[in-house]
């Protein structure tokens, strides 16, 4: 049987508000402390490497996907204990998600937007039905979840879009999803 795995995405830059590391080194050791595997972009800057470095000092197998380009601005982390290099932005992201049972978004920036809006249209095309958890630390993706309640109420997406996506406040309202979803048989 395989780790739970959980694919974090968040930014390659730690933000302005020091809460942003703390939630990521709170979800780096969360994910040891649950014995899940933490799936990542494999950078060893940012809120990426405070995840990363959180989890494997307490323990956790990590699984980085990091694209050729990306080597050196993200500063690829190398003792992962899974460390792949793809070709693209494309191929990176569909990585991550095959070995992901579950999707956990940090704060973060254009990245961590395209990576929840790739998942999050996926969920609604019925590609696939693992959770996607927006952490809302501080606040920080408030006007993200304003916008996709006024795409819907717009009418450019059913209601259904909303359920799509767990808003939570900390790491532990994330990690108690988490929970319930590893007790479930495997998401497509």
């Amino acid at each position: 049987m395989s780790l739970f795995s959980v694919c974090v995405f968040c930014g390659a830059r730690s933000g302005k508000n020091p809460a942003y590391e703390s939630t990521a080194n709170d979800m780096g050791a969360a994910i040891a402390a649950n014995n899940w595997r933490l799936v990542y972009g494999a950078g060893d800057v940012g809120l990426m490497g405070v995840v990363a470095r959180s989890a494997q000092a307490a323990g956790a197998q990590t699984f980085g996907v990091i694209p050729e380009h990306l080597m050196k601005w993200e500063v690829g982390k190398r003792d992962l204990s899974q460390f792949i290099i793809t070709e693209n932005m494309h191929e990176r992201k569909k990585v991550m998600f095959m070995n992901s049972d579950a999707v956990v978004v940090l704060p973060g920036g254009a990245g961590s937007l395209d990576e929840f809006f790739e998942v999050l249209t996926w969920r609604q095309l019925e590609l696939h039905a693992r959770p996607i958890i927006l952490v809302n630390t501080e606040g920080y993706w408030q006007p993200l979840v304003d916008l996709l309640t006024h795409v819907v109420d717009q009418g450019f997406a059913g209601a259904s879009t909303l359920g799509f996506v767990t808003v939570v406040d900390t790491v532990d309202e994330a990690v108690l999803r988490l929970r319930e979803a590893a007790l479930k048989p495997a998401a497509v």
